[in-house]
């Protein structure tokens, strides 16, 4: 028997099996090795197995039902490359393609089209494995691995058996048996082959729900989670999306750990806020009718206390918050408005208050807590001897508290000038600013993702993570990662005041504009949104006072020149231009 296949410009001739055992022959469309039936042209050394060669040239896939797939050579993308929708393998072979840029490997379009069109003759020399009866050693790779059409662990139900399954993608690249559990679709659950390609919903009467892949970014109508490329129940004329793991929520759902009460599934797609994380949406809510909220799926289990990476205290979920007499609640990560008729994150002790989309956006943000622990920043760097001397952790003498400001004295915390109340040792030329020498022991550091406190070191010579100088003077230090912050870094908050600015400050992780103390571009800054006014980092953190090797007098930080003289557009120390709109250090005695 002879076939003229469109692959090949010679007819191929039909083998009804593989019958030199010393040669290896690889199937010119999927690229596995020939073992059974199969076409050849041997002039050639062209292959084909039975399946590739009598694959149709068209396929309406159940998938794809919007346009029929064209079984190509290669790839019709000018740079060549290609990508299976399916196992996310690149490419080499025959592949299915539909212009709207939907591919599938050949053997991925023809598994894939049996198990939705529920072929189920065509599995049945595949061999099933039953997680709870068998005895067979599984790798740590199979005990992640999920289904490809539910997303549920695999080991939750029966399965295909994944040495069949790897023989699906050994083509487009070589792989052992268990790397492609890295490539979790390739693997399919007894109960997916079976799923039906077509549901009806009492939560979407108007029209039936379609097993298909969709290339648009839609979420989820009870999750609310989003997956593209997968193959999702969905109406088209609705953009109604319901995943295939979410197809049967249950109706009642009970977690007593979070809600003291059960919710309740709603029978009917409603448009309203969430009334725990406050998003606006028209989905498919669980209902709590003791307390009268509406929630998502994923927001019945929201963690009740957590640690925010920004403050310092632990933040309780709640539902809602009474007014205390503020016009309102400003999110303290993102700076919009809290609407607080809706769930957030909240401290009670300073009235610091969180989306609760922010507080949960990225999983560092945060840790779960399970107790509340006492306070440690509160344990005091000093301890009084009288009223007006202490003992400090930092040196071994007592410190004796003045306010004789005479001479060029440096505190040795913090590195800066003295020009205020200071601590200082009458049996060395020791001296502490007042503010250095009562830090907390411990302290929270708000940029900082590790949750335990930093400890204040001195005595050493370290480098700063954040400004990189070197200091001698006191720092902050990491445990868990060994980093150590400057006073300078260390004591900046989040929201904060500069004299070179009439308003609040406030940290934002994208702020790209110019910044107004140095004139060089931002990402990370402080800004006020209502002026445009931007600062970097460090600029925020310029002393106002420094001294400079050139000047004998202390050099103030300036803001504006109010000197229109143009020597006075000249720096004194490089002689270079400068632009009177930035910030500049300056000596009012000698005029530099």
């Amino acid at each position: 028997m002879e076939i003229q296949h469109f692959s090949h410009q010679h007819p191929l001739v039909f083998n009804e099996e593989w019958s030199h055992e010393s040669e290896k022959a690889y199937c010119s469309g999927c690229g596995e090795v020939v073992s059974g039936q199969n076409f050849s042209c041997v002039e050639c050394g062209f292959y084909l197995d039975k399946q590739c060669a009598e694959a149709p040239s068209e396929m309406n896939h159940p998938f794809h039902r919007n346009h029929n797939l064209s079984l190509l050579v290669s790839s019709p993308y000018p740079d060549g490359i290609i990508r299976c929708d399916f196992c996310y393998e690149i490419c080499e072979r025959f592949v299915y393609h539909c212009s709207c840029g939907l591919d599938f490997h050949i053997k991925c379009a023809l598994l894939s089209y049996n198990t939705a069109e529920k072929r189920i003759a065509e599995f049945q020399h595949i061999p099933r494995i039953d997680p709870l009866i068998s005895t067979e050693n599984r790798p740590q790779k199979l005990e992640n691995a999920q289904c490809f059409a539910c997303w549920k662990p695999l080991l939750d139900s029966v399965h295909l058996s994944p040495d069949f399954v790897v023989s699906l993608a050994r083509y487009a690249k070589s792989l052992s048996v268990w790397d492609l559990f890295t490539h979790v679709h390739h693997i399919v659950s007894i109960e997916c082959v079976t799923m039906p390609t077509k549901v009806n919903k009492l939560f979407h009467r108007k029209h039936p729900l379609i097993l298909q892949i969709v290339n648009e970014l839609l979420p989820c109508q009870i999750c609310q989670e989003t997956q593209l490329n997968e193959a999702v129940y969905f109406c088209s004329k609705c953009k109604f999306v319901l995943h295939t793991g979410c197809a049967s929520p249950p109706p009642i759902i009970e977690d007593k750990i979070h809600h003291e009460h059960p919710f309740t599934l709603l029978q009917k797609q409603v448009s309203l806020a969430c009334d725990a994380c406050g998003t606006l949406g028209n989905y498919i809510p669980y209902v709590c009718s003791t307390c009268n909220i509406m929630v998502h799926k994923k927001c019945i289990s929201l963690p009740q206390i957590i640690q925010f990476f920004r403050h310092h205290h632990p933040i309780f979920q709640t539902y809602f918050l009474e007014e205390h007499g503020f016009e309102s609640w400003e999110c303290k990560h993102c700076y919009e408005e809290v609407n607080t008729e809706h769930g957030s994150y909240f401290c009670s002790k300073c009235n610091y208050i969180v989306h609760v989309n922010c507080a949960l956006e990225q999983p560092h943000f945060y840790n779960v807590v399970d107790t509340i622990e006492t306070d440690e920043a509160m344990e005091m760097s000093f301890q009084h001897v009288t009223a007006t001397s202490i003992k400090h952790f930092s040196h071994y003498h007592n410190l004796i508290m003045s306010e004789d400001i005479v001479g060029d004295k440096q505190c040795d915390g913090c590195l800066l000038p003295i020009s205020a109340s200071y601590y200082c040792c009458s049996q060395c030329n020791f001296f502490l600013h007042k503010s250095c020498a009562e830090l907390s022991k411990k302290k929270h550091i708000w940029y900082h993702y590790h949750r335990r406190l930093f400890r204040l070191t001195s005595g050493c010579i370290s480098q700063c993570a954040i400004c990189v100088y070197k200091t001698s003077g006191f720092a902050y230090n990491c445990d868990e990662c060994e980093e150590r912050h400057c006073l300078r870094c260390a004591l900046v908050s989040d929201s904060t005041r500069c004299e070179g600015h009439e308003h609040l400050l406030r940290a934002y992780p994208n702020c790209k504009g110019l910044c107004n103390a140095c004139g060089g571009s931002t990402e990370a800054a402080y800004g006020c949104k209502s002026c445009n006014f931007t600062l970097h980092n460090s600029c925020m953190r310029l002393p106002l006072i420094a001294r400079h090797k050139y000047d004998e007098h202390p050099l103030q930080l300036a803001y504006q020149d109010n000197n229109r003289y143009s020597l006075s557009d000249y720096c004194d120390i490089c002689e270079e231009e400068r632009n009177p709109n930035h910030w500049f250090y300056h000596c009012a005695i000698c005029k530099n």
